[in-house]
């Protein structure tokens, strides 16, 4: 790969058209960039995506980031999760999905996830998903007991099979993918896929190269096409800089970077150079 690499980035979340309060959360700050979406009674879910969140951005904030220091952190969502005097529900946790830039002579993202909310890669002019739900339709799909088009209608469309905070923690599932220029990556919680097909995604990915004007136009599809649950996305695209530095990737900085709690709406974006030029 020659010359360098940007990376770009925008990330919403909203409450909807049917929720009283939003239970997602998101992290997009250079090089992680992470979806929250949480569950459990009163406030339980908001305090679970919350503190997940919390505990990434500290990893972020220290400057170490790596997956030994993600699974350490999330090992403390789950005490802050347990220990939380509104989160006595069972059933409190939330999803933990997205991905981390990793350096080196070769950087790669490493897709991440723990729970239904998803990873898109768009590659030229096709979409794929990156991760596999942790859900019971999503086991079903895969022991050919209904298909994916049955999904959605599905009495058990809802129901998560891991969660941080739920029980014991277990490991997310992790997937390496290259890093190529024009790579767009989007990041989300099931909010958006209830409202937007995959060729959905792919159509506003297609439409709107900068990723603030992509995370605009499918938060409005999404909202517009009834907005049933919490919405929360990131898109972050990578393209070639012959300009960049020679800065290695652990040492490039972001000009803003944001972690939004669950709020009813709420925006961000930037980028900044990965900066290898092998």
């Amino acid at each position: 790969m020659s010359g360098g690499l940007r990376v770009s980035w925008a990330g919403a979340t909203d409450r909807g058209r049917r929720r009283e309060n939003n239970q997602d959360a998101f992290l997009a700050r250079y090089p992680l960039f992470v979806v929250a979406d949480g569950m459990g009674g009163h406030a339980g879910g908001e305090i679970a995506s919350q503190r997940t969140i919390s505990r990434l951005d500290a990893v972020v904030e220290s400057g170490e980031v790596s997956i030994e220091a993600i699974e350490q952190a999330l090992i403390h969502a789950v005490e802050d999760i347990r220990t939380h005097p509104d989160t006595t529900d069972e059933g409190t946790g939330t999803t933990l999905t997205g991905v981390v830039l990793e350096a080196g002579d070769e950087p790669r993202w490493v897709a991440l996830n723990i729970g239904d909310s998803r990873v898109y890669l768009k590659r030229g002019d096709r979409l794929a998903q990156v991760t596999t739900d942790h859900s019971v339709v999503q086991e079903l799909i895969a022991a050919g007991k209904i298909s994916p088009e049955e999904a959605d209608g599905h009495p058990y469309s809802n129901v998560i099979t891991r969660a941080v905070g739920a029980g014991e923690l277990a490991a997310p599932d992790y997937v390496a993918v290259d890093l190529q220029p024009e790579d767009v990556l989007v990041v989300c919680s099931d909010g958006l896929t209830k409202e937007l097909t995959d060729y959905g995604i792919l159509h506003f990915l297609r439409e709107n190269p900068d990723p603030g004007t992509a995370v605009d136009a499918m938060m409005e599809a999404a909202l517009e096409n009834g907005g049933r649950d919490n919405v929360t996305l990131i898109v972050v695209r990578v393209d070639a800089d012959e300009e960049a530095s020679s800065e290695s990737a652990a040492d490039a900085e972001s000009t803003s970077d944001t972690a939004a709690d669950a709020s009813t709406g709420a925006a961000e974006s930037s980028s900044t150079d990965d900066g290898s030029g092998n």
